[in-house]
């Protein structure tokens, strides 16, 4: 699909910055992501806290990845099946007629509504950009080159 390691590069670090921030501001308040998943009225109680505690590492880590180069393809994966998550509840938030803050960035979230929703959209074709791209990581690159002139 695209082989600008260039482009696919910042779309990296844009995208999994944003991953591991997010995940980040989710981990240090556990109890108050925890109440934003039970606000949506999709799941129960026990799969929210297991949703609280285990989502914020898997956003962090798959960013932390996507950012490094180390399983680029499966981090780019996973933070597409989050985002994909993400934009099918806000439309399901949105159908039903519930107004709920995201929990998306911990105290620094925001109503679930069309507008989180474009940037949702946005930010899952970015991902699936890196997905599918032929370029090679600008990091990992350097660090083969490093070893082979060793």
């Amino acid at each position: 699909m695209f082989r600008n390691k260039y482009l696919i590069f910042v779309l990296s670090m844009a995208v999994g910055g944003l991953f591991i921030w997010a995940g980040y501001l989710k981990v240090v308040a556990p109890l108050e992501f925890a109440q934003s998943i039970m606000n949506y009225r999709v799941f129960p109680m026990q799969i929210a806290f297991l949703l609280a505690v285990t989502l914020p590492w898997i956003e962090m880590i798959s960013g932390a990845f996507l950012i490094i180069g180390v399983f680029r393809r499966a981090s780019a994966f996973i933070i597409s099946l989050l985002l994909f998550g993400f934009i099918i509840l806000i439309v399901v938030t949105i159908a039903r007629g519930i107004s709920v803050d995201c929990g998306c960035f911990g105290n620094f979230s925001r109503k679930a509504d069309f507008k989180l929703l474009a940037e949702d959209i946005v930010l899952f074709l970015f991902s699936v950009t890196i997905l599918y791209s032929k370029a090679e990581n600008l990091i990992t690159n350097k660090l083969r080159l490093k070893r082979n002139i060793r």
